[in-house]
């Protein structure tokens, strides 16, 4: 599989937007631990290869184990997760397929129970902006580099 284009060079107007968004997720208060683990998440569930080996590297580089990064994409199953953790999955793995069932007021609910509603609004950036870099990479074929 090849790349198809060089979407950066080509939009960098878009790029500068996407990054803005990605910046204010990052200086977001969520743990990084934290929003890394969602991120490869949802490259995993995007069948992001670019994303996944990106955030897989840096929850290394954050401290996480390869165990527990290993076992993200069994969260369900996987005894080594916190609430909090399970919670933030949960909400992102829904926002991220909203389509094929809304948002549960349950998940909403027990999000809420871990999260604060400001925090709850900063995750969601951090889903939607990671959704947004999957699209891109994946329909311009994004290889890891």
């Amino acid at each position: 599989m090849s790349e198809r284009c060089d979407y950066a060079a080509l939009a960098p107007g878009g790029l500068d937007a996407m990054r803005g968004l990605a910046a204010y997720a990052d200086a977001s208060d969520l743990e990084p631990r934290l929003r890394y683990l969602v991120e490869l998440r949802i490259s995993q569930i995007n069948g992001c290869a670019y994303c996944v080996d990106l955030h897989y590297r840096e929850a290394l580089e954050a401290g996480e184990t390869p165990r527990r990064l290993n076992g993200l994409v069994v969260w369900r199953e996987a005894p080594f997760f916190e609430a909090r953790e399970r919670a933030a999955f949960a909400w992102a793995e829904a926002v991220t397929l909203v389509a094929e069932g809304q948002v549960p007021d349950e998940v909403y609910r027990e999000a809420r129970l871990h999260f604060s509603e400001k925090e709850l609004v900063d995750l969601t950036y951090v889903v939607i902006a990671m959704n947004a870099w999957n699209r891109l990479a994946v329909s311009f074929r994004q290889l890891p580099t």
